[in-house]
C-alpha cells in the first residue's frame, strides 16, 4: 500500500482503519475456517474501492450488495464506502423481481453479487463479483482523495425496510449516526476484543451490518458470519469456536436452550429484542446456560438501529418486561396524554429521509422526531415497554387489543410453541383476534389459559396450529401472510 489516508473516525471506514491500526493481526472475520485479520480486511476494502472507482462508480452513488453473510459481503460494503459511495444492502431471500425493483428505485448502476446468470433480470445494474473487485492491486490518488473527504454527515447506507407495512422504502442513513449509536451499543453491552461473536442476522439487515459488522470493528471483536439459523450447527460452532457473545431474536435463544450440547457458563453476554420476550427466557439463559448478562433492546431502521436498551444492573423483571432506557443521545416520547401511545424517537442515527419519497419522509419525520408506528409506554424510571405495531392493533367493537400482549400470555402456556396473533373480520364486532401456534397445545386448554389472564374481548376466537410461522426477508413474522392464511381457512370452513 503506497499510502494510508485517514478517514474521519466518525465514519464507517474510519472505524475499520482504527481497528486495523490498534490490532492489525487480530481476527476480524472467521468464516468456514478461514481467518481474515483487520489489516487484511482493510487491504481488501481498499483494493475493492479502487476497482469500483476504475469501473466508474461516483461519489455518493448507490451500489447494491446482494451476497450471503461472509467475508465477501464485508469486503464489498467497506469497499463501496471507501470509494465514497453508498451501500444498498439487498437481502439474499429476495426474489430476482424484488431485487430488480430495489435496483431500479435506488438507482444502482452496479451490484456486487455472485454470478447469477450474467445478472439477467437485475434491472439496469451491472453485476460484479468480489474476486473481480480484488483484481486491482494498486491505489490511485482518486481513492485517497475520497477517503480523506469522507465526513460523518455523508450517507453511508440506503437501507430498504422489510416491507411489512407496504412496499420497502430506502432509509438514508449517515456515517456519523451509525457510528455514534453503535459505539453506545458496544459500551452498554460490553463487547470487547476478546469476544467471539457469531452474526446470525443477515448482513443486509441493519442488525447484521451495524450491530454486527460495525460493532465488531468498534470493539475489535472476532466475528463469525452465520448464513442461516440452524440451532444444532450453531451450537457446535459455539463450542468449537469458544463463542462468548450472542445477539438474536428470542426464537434463537429458545432454540439454543433446547440443544443438549450448549455449554454452560461460556456465553458472557446475550442481547435480544422484540415486542414479545417470554418472561421465562431471561431466567433460563441465566440459570440454564450461565449467561452473565442479558440485554433487551429496541430499535428500527429509520432511527439507525438501536434506540433503547436495558443495562447490566437491571433486574430480571425489567429485562423481561421492558426494552430499557434510551441510549446516549437518543430521546423517546409517547404521543399520548396517558397510557400507551405512538413512540416518537429523536436520535443522532435518525435517517435524513426516504430516498426519492418526500411524501413518506414527511409522514415519518416531524420537527426532528420519527414517528415509529409502534405503540409503547414509559414506566416511572423512563424504561420503554413496546406494546405493539399500530398497524397490527386489533379493534374489537371499539376496544383496542394489542396482539403482543395476547402473544405474551399465550407463549406462557407450556405447549403453545411460537405464537402470532392477528385480527380477522367479524360481522358484529368489526374484527376479533385469532392466533397461530406451532406447539401441540390443545386449543380449548389454550383458550382457557387466555381467559384466566385476559379480558374476553382479547381472547382469540380462533386458534390454528401450523408447522411454523412464516417470516419475511428480515426474519420477522410475516403477519400479512398470516392474514391471507386466515382468510383461506375461513373461506374453506
Amino acid at each position: 500500500m503506497n499510502s494510508d489516508p485517514s478517514a474521519s473516525p466518525d465514519t464507517v471506514p474510519g472505524v475499520l482503519q482504527s481497528a486495523a491500526k490498534r490490532a492489525p493481526d487480530a481476527p476480524a472475520l472467521i468464516c468456514d475456517g478461514d481467518v481474515l485479520t483487520y489489516a487484511e480486511l482493510l487491504e481488501s476494502a481498499r483494493r475493492a474501492a479502487e476497482s469500483l472507482v476504475v469501473a466508474g462508480v461516483q461519489v455518493d452513488e448507490p451500489v447494491g450488495v446482494w451476497l450471503p453473510n461472509g467475508t465477501e459481503w464485508a469486503i464489498a460494503a467497506y469497499g463501496i464506502l471507501f470509494a465514497g459511495a453508498r451501500v444498498v444492502p439487498i437481502n439474499m431471500r429476495y426474489t430476482v423481481a424484488e431485487v430488480a425493483d430495489i435496483v431500479v428505485r435506488s438507482g444502482c448502476r452496479t451490484i456486487v453479487t455472485e454470478v447469477r446468470g450474467g445478472g439477467r433480470g437485475l434491472g439496469s445494474a451491472a453485476p460484479i463479483t468480489v474476486p473481480e473487485l480484488l483484481g486491482t492491486a494498486f491505489y490511485g490518488a482518486e481513492v485517497e482523495r475520497r477517503i480523506g473527504s469522507l465526513s460523518a454527515n455523508r450517507i453511508a447506507y440506503v437501507q430498504y425496510t422489510s416491507g411489512t407495512t407496504g412496499r420497502p422504502k430506502g432509509a438514508l442513513l449517515s456515517h456519523g449516526g451509525l457510528v455514534e449509536t453503535t459505539r453506545s451499543w458496544v459500551r452498554i453491552v460490553g463487547l470487547n476484543a476478546e469476544d467471539r461473536y457469531p452474526v446470525v442476522a443477515p448482513f443486509s439487515h441493519i442488525g447484521g451490518h451495524k450491530t454486527g459488522l460495525l460493532a465488531g470493528a468498534v470493539a475489535g471483536a472476532a466475528l463469525l458470519p452465520w448464513p442461516a439459523l440452524d440451532p444444532a450447527a450453531l451450537t457446535r460452532m459455539v463450542v468449537s469456536q469458544k463463542v462468548t457473545f450472542l445477539q438474536g431474536p428470542p426464537t434463537l435463544y429458545q432454540a439454543l436452550l433446547d440443544q443438549p450440547g450448549m455449554p454452560v457458563g461460556q456465553i458472557r453476554v446475550a442481547v435480544t429484542g422484540a415486542a414479545v420476550i417470554p418472561r421465562e427466557l431471561v431466567g433460563a439463559l441465566r440459570e440454564r446456560l450461565g449467561v452473565g448478562a442479558v440485554f433487551t433492546a429496541y430499535g428500527l431502521t429509520e432511527a439507525g438501529g438501536v434506540c433503547t436498551m436495558t443495562r447490566a444492573d437491571d433486574a430480571g423483571f425489567a429485562v423481561a418486561h421492558t426494552v430499557g432506557r434510551p441510549i446516549p443521545g437518543v430521546e423517546i416520547r409517547i404521543d399520548a396524554c396517558d397510557g400507551p401511545g405512538e413512540i416518537l424517537v429523536r436520535s443522532p442515527g435518525l435517517m435524513t429521509g426516504y430516498q426519492d419519497d418526500p411524501e413518506a419522509s414527511a409522514a415519518a419525520l416531524e420537527d426532528g422526531w420519527l414517528r415509529t408506528g409502534d405503540i409503547g409506554e414509559l414506566d416511572a424510571r423512563g424504561r420503554l415497554r413496546v406494546v405493539d405495531r399500530i398497524k397490527d392493533m386489533v379493534i374489537v367493537g371499539g376496544l383496542n387489543v394489542y396482539p403482543a400482549e395476547v402473544e405474551q400470555v399465550m407463549a406462557e402456556h407450556p405447549d403453545a410453541g411460537s405464537v402470532a396473533v392477528i385480527g380477522i373480520p367479524h360481522e358484529r364486532m368489526g374484527e376479533v383476534p385469532a392466533a397461530f401456534v406451532t406447539g401441540p397445545a390443545d386449543h380449548a386448554d389454550l383458550s382457557r389459559h387466555c381467559a384466566r389472564r385476559l379480558a374476553g374481548f382479547k381472547t382469540p376466537r380462533t386458534i390454528w396450529t401450523v408447522a411454523e410461522l412464516p417470516v419475511n426477508a428480515a426474519g420477522k413474522v410475516d403477519k400479512p401472510q398470516l392474514r391471507e392464511w386466515a382468510l383461506d381457512r375461513a373461506q374453506s370452513a
